[in-house]
Formats: C-alpha cells, structure tokens, sequence
C-alpha cells in the first residue's frame, strides 16, 4: 500500500534524485568509496529531514534517491554533504589524491531531479478539472 509521510502538521511525498559528478570527470569511485558516502549521508541526513532510499554510482558519479520533509533545507543539505564528503573521502583515500589534487572532490554543479508522483501534465488536468461535475 502506499504510504505518505506525515510530520504531525502535514503530509507529504518528497523524493528527490540528487546526482553529484567528481570533479573534472575523474574515475575516481569505487565500490568502498560509496559504502564509506551512504555511512557519512546517514549520519548527516537526519539533522535535516532527509532518509536515504538508494544511492549507487559510477566511477566518475553518485546517484542518490532521497526522502525529505517540507522544512528541509535542501540547498544546505546538499553543500554540508558535498563539502563533508569531499574532505573525508580524500583523507580516507589516498588514491583519490592522485588524480584530485586540489581541494575539491565535487564539481560545483550537481543535478537535483523530482522524483515519484505524477507527471506534471496529470497534475495540471486534475487541477483544471476541480469543481466540475462527472
């Protein structure tokens, strides 16, 4: 069954596809490297609403499917994330030094999707048809 998530004033679905891209395309990933970010996303994630649902990559990206709450303050989230992310991967791996030699383990831009619901054509029809009889 279907299940929405409540927070005692409201209830909602808010999944979002969040993808980050390792800087300058670097195929740098490895199977470790992502156990080591699902740990670090679980321990930052519940300071802002938000519950893992899958995240997997490639070697030069991570997916990451996310639940959230109307509060949370995405934006944040996502740049405590990458800044804590990028700082503890390269300290814990030193291969990744090799080829990331500067600061930054992220590139700068990211891919926030919406993910679950409706497409938003369904959306504007059901919205339209409201207050008129079958």
């Amino acid at each position: 069954m279907y299940k929405l998530d409540t927070n005692g004033r409201s209830v909602f679905e808010i999944h979002l596809h969040l993808i980050l891209a390792v800087k300058y395309g670097r195929k740098v990933l490895t199977d470790r490297m992502l156990e080591r970010l699902r740990e670090m996303f679980e321990a930052i994630a519940p300071k802002y609403h938000v519950t893992l649902e899958e995240m997997d990559h490639d070697k030069d990206h991570v997916h990451i499917l996310f639940r959230c709450e109307p509060q949370t303050e995405i934006l944040k989230f996502i740049n405590v994330f990458k800044s804590a992310t990028s700082r503890r991967l390269k300290k814990e791996f030193s291969e990744i030094r090799e080829k990331l030699w500067k600061k930054a383990f992220w590139s700068k831009s990211y891919c926030l999707l919406s993910a679950g619901g409706a497409p938003p054509e369904v959306i504007e029809e059901y919205i339209k048809s409201q207050g008129e009889t079958e």
